[in-house]
């Protein structure tokens, strides 16, 4: 029987797919995760249900394979995930052909529901989708933070970190399966461990992890700046193999605005833990999200975000207008009073901002050498990032090598130029 895993949304649910396609793999199952081409007797698809468009894009999924399964391409059709967890319920009415639906933590019961064995031994184990060389690792499920905007919680509960040595277990397996580089996700990374001991221990982790042979590159992403756990800069400093760089979502910098997404931290605190950061972690890059648009954003609350990210200069910056999600404090208790041609003005002119920004950053790395592990190859280049940039979301090292290079492998590359999002450069002769 051949299993093709379709994952739609963020790299959570990558997770969670790759969990799922070691299990069917170890039954027996030809396992693909190609949505691109979808040709297997039984097709699962893990959903995202984060805002409307990404719920569109699943429900769209659906019914794709639904009309696949119509034509008799696909015998058995599962969904699973964050959608059917928030709307398991109407799907099942509205869309009665899914064979079954299962929420956020339910998929385990899909292997028995087949009439298969979930082995529990390989629960910390994976069929990496991702290129050899790197993989995510979460740490967590769940949130406890109350943003008024956001219906993760609604849909994973409260914040529960998984146990340290289930994490340390699945990393060394990463490592021998050739993994030099990991990606550390949670909702809120910097969270890991108040629900079980009242205090952050992600820093603890952190070190845990960098003291494992083998693994190169540990990167840290989805921190929360309220309560920001200070130790973990000192690990970042200290040791090499973590990566001077930090997805921290700040959503906007307006403390009307602030209060009113329930972010529990104010402008002020925001530029002074900023400032903390870049201080201890010299030459560290910063990620952010900020979010236009929000119910009662007024055009000085914009621009404020438009002073701070001119003043701020983040190496690493994306933006999305506000989109009501049903459930929500925002969407129960305020109204979405801006209108769409506003938020997409305020977000083109936002990402304007950034991308000259972004250019001018690139423009100063010129002629400098940076560690650089190479991802694939493109055309004429090889396709590689340095320790400051993230798979799919940050700048690209474009190679014209002179001399063949492994993939998966580390290079000296000097930048040569620069573009707006991507480098240029070649490699050292050493």
């Amino acid at each position: 029987m051949r299993v093709d895993v379709i994952t739609l949304g963020c790299s959570k649910n990558l997770v969670d797919s790759e969990k799922l396609l070691k299990q069917f793999e170890a039954e027996g199952y030809t396992v693909r995760h190609d949505p691109n081409q979808i040709d297997a007797d039984i097709v699962v698809i893990n959903t995202c249900g984060f805002i409307g468009d990404a719920q569109e894009e699943s429900i769209e999924m659906i019914l794709n394979c639904c009309e696949l399964k119509k034509q008799g391409v696909i015998k058995g059709l599962y969904v699973m995930g964050c959608l059917s967890q928030k709307f398991g319920k109407e799907l099942q009415v509205e869309i009665p052909e899914v064979d079954k639906y299962y929420g956020k933590f339910n998929w385990t019961n899909l292997l028995q529901d087949l009439r298969s064995k979930w082995h529990t031994e390989l629960e910390n184990r994976r069929f990496i989708t991702t290129p050899s060389h790197y993989a995510y690792l979460k740490i967590s499920e769940g949130c406890d933070r109350r943003c008024s905007y956001c219906a993760i919680p609604l849909m994973t509960g409260g914040y529960r970190s998984r146990n340290q040595e289930d994490i340390i277990d699945e990393a060394k397996y990463l490592i021998s399966q050739g993994v030099k580089e990991i990606q550390l996700i949670a909702q809120d990374l910097t969270y890991y461990g108040v629900d079980k001991s009242g205090v952050s221990t992600i820093a603890d982790l952190t070190k845990r992890l960098s003291d494992l042979d083998g693994l190169e590159w540990i990167r840290l992403h989805y921190g929360y700046p309220n309560d920001f756990p200070m130790d973990l800069l000192q690990v970042m400093r200290e040791r090499d193999n973590v990566c001077n760089y930090m997805d921290l979502a700040l959503q906007h910098i307006s403390n009307p605005v602030l209060e009113r997404m329930h972010r529990n931290i104010t402008a002020e605190q925001t530029r002074d833990l900023l400032a903390k950061i870049r201080q201890e972690v010299p030459g560290i890059h910063l990620r952010t999200t900020f979010m236009v648009g929000f119910p009662g954003e007024t055009e000085d609350d914009y621009a404020q975000l438009v002073d701070f990210v001119k003043d701020m200069r983040f190496e690493r910056m994306g933006a999305f207008a506000y989109s009501e999600v049903e459930g929500t404090y925002s969407a129960r208790h305020f109204k979405d009073d801006v209108d769409e041609e506003t938020k997409q003005l305020r977000l083109s002119k936002l990402m304007r901002i950034q991308q000259n920004i972004a250019a001018d950053i690139n423009q100063n790395k010129t002629g400098k050498v940076f560690k650089t592990i190479i991802d694939r190859i493109e055309g004429d280049y090889y396709v590689g990032r340095t320790e400051f940039d993230s798979p799919d979301v940050d700048p690209e090292m474009l190679i014209k090598a002179d001399r063949e290079l492994s993939i998966g492998d580390f290079y000296d590359v000097r930048v040569t130029d620069a573009m707006d999002f991507d480098l240029y450069g070649v490699v050292e002769n050493n």
